[in-house]
C-alpha cells in the first residue's frame, strides 16, 4: 500500500547510516564497561536502564533519519512528522538520559566548552529549537531545504543539536550542571509547547496543500532523487504518479492536517510525560524536606 516494495534495500535501510549507528553504540558499550574500569573505576556503574535509554534512543533516531520511515518521510508529510517527532522529541532525551553523568563531564572537560556556556542558557535553548522548527516548516523554507540536499543534512543536523540543547535543561544528566529548578523545568516545558503550538496550528488548520514537496509530482520527484541518491527525476515521474502514488489519504491536504496533528499529539504526550515526571519529583523532594525538618524540630525540643 505504501510502495515500499519499489525500492531497493539500499534506499530502505541506508546501511552506511546503520553502519555508522552502530559504531557509536559499539563504542559507547565500550567506554560504558572496558574503558570505565580502566579509566574512571570510582564512578557509578552504568545501569541497564541507561543502556536500554541508550540504545533506544539509537534505534528511534535511525529509524526517522536513515531507515523506511525516513523514505516514507519524503512521500507523505504525515511520516515526515512521525520522523521529526521521534528525532527531536523522542530520541533526544533517551539519548541524554542513556549516557552516564561520568561520559558528559569527560567530553566537555576540555578549558574552551567553558566560553560557550553561554549557548547553554535556557531561554536561549528554548527559543532557537522551536523558532527553527517553526521556520523549517514555513512552505517556502521546507521546500527549498527538501531540494537541496547538502541544505537539508545540515538543517536536520542543527535541528537535533538544538532539540538536545532543548532538553538538556529538563533532562540534565549532570546534576551538578543543572541550571533549573523543578518549579522552573515545569514553567520551561510549558513554554515549550506553547511556542510549538503555532507551527503546528498553521499545518492542522490550513484547507490547502502548503508544500510542494507533497503535492507537485515535479517537484516530489527531485526531492526523492535526492533522497534515493542518483535517482532520476523523469525516471520516478514515469515509474510513479507522484506523491499521491503512495498518499493512503485522500488528498495531499488531508495528509497535512494529519501530520499536524500526530507531531501535536507526540508532543502533548512526551512533554505532559516529563511534566509529571518533574512535578513528582518536587513533590516527593518538599515532602522529604517537610519531613526531616519536622523530625529535626521534634529532636531538638
Amino acid at each position: 500500500m505504501l510502495g515500499l516494495q519499489y525500492f531497493s534495500f539500499d534506499e530502505l535501510w541506508s546501511p552506511w547510516f546503520f553502519f555508522f549507528m552502530t559504531a557509536l553504540v559499539i563504542l559507547y558499550f565500550y567506554l560504558a564497561g572496558p574503558w570505565k574500569e580502566k579509566h574512571a573505576p570510582q564512578e557509578p556503574k552504568v545501569t541497564g536502564l541507561q543502556k536500554t535509554l541508550f540504545v533506544s534512543g539509537m534505534i528511534m533516531l535511525y529509524m526517522a533519519m536513515g531507515g523506511p520511515l525516513q523514505l516514507l518521510g519524503h512521500m507523505m508529510f504525515t511520516f515526515h512528522m512521525i520522523c521529526m517527532a521521534m528525532a527531536y522529541l523522542m530520541a533526544s532525551p533517551l539519548l541524554l538520559l542513556g549516557i552516564p553523568a561520568f561520559m558528559w563531564k569527560r567530553f566537555f572537560r576540555a578549558s574552551f566548552w567553558s566560553r560557550l556556556s553561554w549557548a547553554l542558557h535556557p531561554i536561549l535553548t528554548l527559543v532557537l529549537f522551536n523558532v527553527l522548527f517553526s521556520i523549517y516548516h514555513v512552505p517556502v523554507v521546507h521546500d527549498y531545504v527538501m531540494l537541496h540536499f547538502t541544505i537539508h543534512r545540515l538543517f536536520y543536523l542543527v535541528l537535533f543539536v538544538t532539540s538536545l540543547m532543548m532538553w538538556w535543561q529538563i533532562a540534565c544528566p549532570v546534576p551538578e550542571w543543572n541550571r533549573l529548578t523543578d518549579l522552573r523545568k515545569m514553567a520551561y516545558i510549558f513554554a515549550s509547547g506553547m511556542l510549538l503550538t503555532p507551527a503546528c496550528a498553521l499545518i492542522i488548520f490550513s484547507s490547502t496543500s502548503m508544500y510542494a514537496t507533497y503535492s507537485d509530482p515535479e517537484v516530489w520527484a527531485k526531492a526523492m532523487g535526492y533522497c534515493i541518491g542518483g535517482g532520476n527525476a523523469s525516471l520516478l515521474l514515469t515509474k510513479f504518479s507522484g506523491p499521491t502514488f503512495f498518499n493512503i489519504m485522500s488528498s495531499p491536504a488531508e495528509d497535512q492536517q494529519l501530520g499536524g496533528i500526530v507531531m501535536k499529539l507526540v508532543q502533548e504526550v512526551m512533554f505532559g510525560c516529563i511534566l509529571a515526571y518533574v512535578f513528582f519529583n518536587w513533590f516527593k523532594r518538599e515532602h522529604r524536606d517537610t519531613d526531616d525538618e519536622i523530625q529535626g524540630n521534634g529532636a531538638l525540643s
